[in-house]
């Protein structure tokens, strides 16, 4: 049975988490302790701008520093072999029926999805629906607005 909290991430990935990770505890969680103590020298706390900014700023690093540990406990490391059928780290062109550019995206995990950059997840409609497709293979999704679209895989690397 497929763990539905596994993140694939590529090693460069899990390793900038790593980095992020050690940062957050370390460095900014310091930062954050040294503000709070400054920020309660200065007086009453109930209607002080700078504790309750700092306290946030805990909230957001905690919050982070749980969703970090959360990814790479969970992750698998994916190295991407070379595979006429569409896994995650593939490279897949494919043409939008009615189009006459094509796309080009790179299946990823959630963590690294960056849709500017081209990376899609594979958890994404378009991800799901391309995960274990072939070269010239025809496929349909809906997208999140409902509108059901066809594709055509031009090639997968």
């Amino acid at each position: 049975m497929e763990n539905e909290n596994k993140e694939y991430l590529t090693k460069e990935k899990y390793d900038e988490l790593e980095k992020e990770l050690a940062f957050l505890t370390t460095t900014k969680r310091k930062e954050i302790a040294d503000q709070l103590e400054f920020a309660k020298s200065l007086g009453d706390i109930s209607e002080n701008a700078e504790y309750h900014e700092a306290r946030e700023q805990q909230a957001l690093t905690e919050d982070r520093i749980n969703k970090i540990e959360n990814v790479l406990k969970n992750a698998e490391i994916v190295e991407y072999k070379k595979s006429d059928t569409v896994v995650i780290g593939s490279t897949v062109t494919v043409k939008k029926e009615g189009e006459r550019e094509n796309r080009e995206f790179i299946l990823v995990g959630s963590e690294e999805a960056d849709t500017i950059a081209g990376k899609i997840s594979h958890n994404s409609p378009i991800g799901q629906a391309l995960m274990g497709k072939k070269k010239e293979e025809e496929f349909n999704f809906k997208t999140p607005g409902g509108d059901k679209i066809k594709y055509k895989i031009i090639s997968v690397k």
